[in-house]
């Protein structure tokens, strides 16, 4: 068995709220680089429900819309005691018809305006349950702040904090791809977990350095997505993407002495990818993008391959791994 069980389900924080520690990314089945279709995107969560997955991840800018649309397609008919929903403020739909970033292949005749306001946020937080059309979601995590620091401090965790009071929400979270504004987001002390895309993964460690461990001693849960740095730890080949762009030559050749390591051990790359963030203890759950029932049985098969300690070892001995990084 591996170190945890995947559907296991554990408390973010002090809250009421559980999660899987095994969890679904929705920006995928909202288009993300390639369509995906109103019925392969259920279909793919679908397959995540039937192998044990329930917390579900999405956001307004996952497909302008999309991706909670789809979500709340697939979600509506099921109990809603017996899964954990998130989804993100920050960014508010409106009317425009040009994705600037070019990640979005299925045009929705809506683009994403900044709003960090607390009018923002409650009016942000009311659209979702429209487009999902449900009644709560249960975290509401603030969707990349790097920019607005000023305006979040001043509006919108005030407002988060009083919807938690409320009842609106059940946890209050952040959610972005650097770990050093999360820490100090941590410190105000009305933080009840974080997403950390990318920074705590076989590949970059940096959330080791200021995040988890303050996460740790307050008592913070963290769901680490971004596991594969967007490609390169699931299929390390010529053309990978590191962060979303190629994957620099000394990146793509780390990642391919990994998999040569765990090639030598029976274990998907992938797998151990997965596994390694669980073993932090502030880490709750990791995330991974699914946009078809393929993908979703496949991240279920990766969390539970049972991986050999030596293979641990072997990426200390061979300087692919810092022996003082907790692994499984």
């Amino acid at each position: 068995m591996p170190l945890v069980d995947p559907f296991a389900r554990v408390p973010l924080g002090s809250t009421d709220v559980t999660v899987t520690r095994l969890g679904m990314g929705l920006a995928p089945i909202g288009g993300l680089y390639a369509a995906v279709g109103d019925v392969e995107a259920v279909t793919a969560i679908d397959e995540a429900w039937r192998q044990g997955v329930r917390l579900f991840d999405t956001a307004p800018l996952y497909g302008a819309g999309l991706s909670e649309r789809r979500a709340g397609a697939a979600l509506r008919g099921r109990d809603r005691g017996d899964y954990t929903l998130a989804t993100k403020v920050g960014r508010r739909l409106v009317a425009g018809s040009h994705d600037p970033s070019g990640m979005w292949a299925e045009p929705t005749r809506t683009v994403t305006a900044w709003d960090f306001s607390a009018e923002g946020v409650r009016a942000s937080h009311a659209e979702s349950l429209e487009r999902l059309g449900l009644d709560r979601v249960d975290v509401l995590h603030l969707h990349d702040p790097d920019e607005h620091y000023a305006e979040v401090v001043a509006g919108a965790l005030p407002a988060l904090a009083a919807m938690r009071r409320e009842g609106t929400i059940g946890a209050v979270s952040a959610g972005m791809n650097q770990s050093a504004m999360l820490t100090e987001f941590a410190r105000t002390g009305q933080f009840d977990c974080f997403l950390l895309a990318g920074r705590y993964s076989l590949l970059d460690q940096s959330g080791l350095a200021d995040l988890l461990p303050e996460c740790e001693r307050r008592g913070i849960s963290v769901i680490v997505g971004g596991v594969y740095n967007s490609g390169v730890l699931a299929a390390p080949v010529p053309g990978a993407t590191f962060d979303y762009r190629p994957a620099p030559s000394r990146v793509l050749a780390r990642a391919q002495a990994m998999a040569r390591i765990c090639s030598r051990h029976g274990v998907p790359l992938r797998a151990a990818a997965l596994q390694f963030p669980l073993a932090h203890p502030a880490v709750a759950s990791v995330l991974i993008g699914m946009r078809s029932p393929a993908e979703a049985a496949d991240a279920a098969a990766m969390a539970a391959v049972e991986i050999p300690d030596k293979l641990w070892r072997d990426l200390v001995g061979a300087w692919l791994l810092d022996p003082e990084v907790p692994v499984p």
